[in-house]
């Protein structure tokens, strides 16, 4: 047990000590320019987790089959609907409160123009955009959320889940998860406008609150495809659809999007609806034989 222990803390160690270094590229390269570079710092950002994830298996001579590529369309699925479900609590919250208009003209209007829609009704805009992006816009937000999850719910997960309980394997995750974006939020504008104090707060609670969900399906499922659904779905509805469709009204900035305190309280509900079926994984320690 002594010998298990101490190679899960070095598969972890050498797993984040790969993801941080190879990241550090290109915090360095965001930090120097102070910019994401219309989103391609982003996306190799991104995908440091899975690089890491796939170095660590060849040096610790593991099946890439480890990871959890299973395919499982129920369970998929489900990861495809949950962003959206605590994305309308959230946001029709701020709507209806007033903290934020539905819908934003401005938005409405680009949107129009830069599909050539400008002759069709502002509700048939938003239609016909929300379809495109739920599905084409879908396919490539899964391209880039696959980089980190082949890594954090892929490998890390797993590895957390043999030793340790659900509840304790989500906040780690989360926990890492979040950290590993600060310096995002520091040094890259990635934030709304508000206060960087407030902004790390929100965005803390708001990924280690969805991590319980994140966590759950990884484990009830055997498939990191879960992850990649539910990491997708996340970055499409809050970034290109709810977070542009609402008004600014004063102070919305302090409630919407990732570092506001409407999906923070959400995610907290999230965490709690999942964690109330942690027993349901709770057992699942031999992961990775489930996933061959």
């Amino acid at each position: 047990m002594l010998a298990t222990d101490r190679d899960g803390r070095r598969s972890i160690g050498i797993f984040l000590t790969i993801t941080f270094a190879l990241s550090s590229v290109f915090y360095l390269l965001v930090i120097l320019t102070g910019k994401l570079s219309q989103g391609l710092y982003l996306m190799g950002l991104m995908w440091c987790p899975g690089c890491a994830a796939l170095l660590t298996c060849r040096i610790l001579r593991r099946e890439v089959s480890t990871l959890g590529w299973k395919w499982n369309p129920r369970y998929q699925f489900v990861s495809y609907l949950v962003p959206l479900g605590y994305c309308l609590v959230a946001y029709g919250s701020v709507w209806l409160v007033g903290w934020g208009r539905f819908p934003d003209p401005a938005f409405v209007r680009e949107t129009a123009k830069f599909f050539g829609w400008e002759r069709l009704p502002p509700g048939l805009v938003i239609t016909f955009s929300v379809l495109l992006l739920g599905t084409i816009g879908f396919i490539r937000s899964t391209i880039s959320a696959l980089g980190e999850e082949i890594g954090w719910r892929g490998f890390l997960v797993p590895e957390l889940a043999k030793k340790m309980s659900f509840t304790k394997t989500a906040l780690i995750t989360g926990i890492v998860w979040s950290i590993w974006h600060y310096p995002l939020i520091l040094f890259s504008g990635y934030n709304m406008g508000t206060p960087t104090w407030y902004a790390l707060g929100c965005f803390t609670v708001m990924v280690v609150g969805i991590s319980f969900g994140f966590t759950w399906m990884r484990l009830k499922s055997g498939s990191l495809w879960t992850g990649t659904f539910l990491h997708a779905s996340h970055n499409l509805f809050v970034q290109q659809v709810f977070t542009p469709l609402t008004a600014d009204t004063g102070h919305t900035r302090y409630v919407v999007d990732e570092f506001g305190a409407a999906l923070a309280v959400a995610a907290l509900v999230v965490a709690f609806l999942f964690w109330r079926r942690r027993s349901e994984v709770e057992s699942a320690r031999d992961i990775p034989a489930r996933n061959r």
